[in-house]
């Protein structure tokens, strides 16, 4: 039984076919880069698994149960839970509460005060902002505030991870930083699945890469092979 399956999943936005007949297998443990184009359905894959909307077709089940468009909530409490490319903090709140929110409810919700402080304490420490936890979150910069939209993410318990672009707008040293952080979320037992448009980041840390064109996969392999594929150079990558 496959940890996640996508099975002919299609989308469609007025004459606009975002995700088309989609057929993916996410293997537990392991992390999926996705790439492709601008356009070529990445979020709206990441929004169609995390149930923000419903496909038009097609099925969607994390470890045999089927989850397709049953709704944010349910899909979080069935483990799944994403990062926005935009990041979407409760911008009046303390880093702490963000995460407290997050702790609170997710896969194995809880509301026993004490216990969800320390727990969101404890992954502050984790992906350090733990002296930070007492800062207004729109006063937090940029690489921080991808920071604490990790944290929130990891505070629901998730078994599948879905990163949307974290890398975006941080300098090399940051993006290290990044993709350490990443890799030890793997390491931690969390199967992970990230939209990147860094290539020497996805290629680099990803087990296996997707890659999309106008909402169709056009090639699935490891990093080698689609650094390789000749279509994956000529729509994406480039000559180089």
């Amino acid at each position: 039984m496959a940890f996640l399956e996508i099975e002919k999943l299609s989308k469609s936005f007025g004459g606009l076919q975002a995700v088309s007949d989609l057929d993916v297998v996410v293997n537990k443990g392991e992390i999926l880069g996705v790439i492709g184009p601008n356009g070529s359905g990445k979020t709206t894959l990441f929004n169609l698994i995390s149930g923000l909307i419903k496909p038009d077709n097609g099925k969607i089940t994390l470890q045999g149960k089927d989850i397709t468009g049953a709704g944010p909530h349910r899909v979080c409490e069935s483990g799944i839970a994403r990062t926005f490319q935009i990041v979407k903090p409760f911008k009046e709140m303390t880093v702490l509460k963000n995460v407290m929110v997050g702790r609170a409810y997710g896969s194995q919700p809880i509301n026993n005060m004490k216990q969800i402080k320390l727990e969101s304490e404890e992954l502050l420490r984790f992906t350090g902002l733990e002296s930070k936890q007492s800062i207004v979150a729109e006063k937090l910069s940029l690489i921080d505030r991808k920071r604490l939209e990790l944290t929130r993410a990891l505070a629901t318990q998730p078994k599948i991870l879905l990163l949307d672009e974290v890398m975006a707008g941080l300098n090399p040293a940051e993006i290290e930083e990044a993709v350490n952080l990443v890799q030890q979320l793997r390491e931690s037992g969390i199967t992970v699945i990230i939209v990147e448009h860094v290539m020497r980041v996805v290629l680099g840390m990803s087990d296996r890469v997707l890659v999309l064109h106008v909402g169709k996969k056009i090639a699935d392999g490891t990093p080698e092979e689609i650094a390789h594929d000749e279509h994956v150079i000529q729509v994406y990558l480039g000559e180089q």
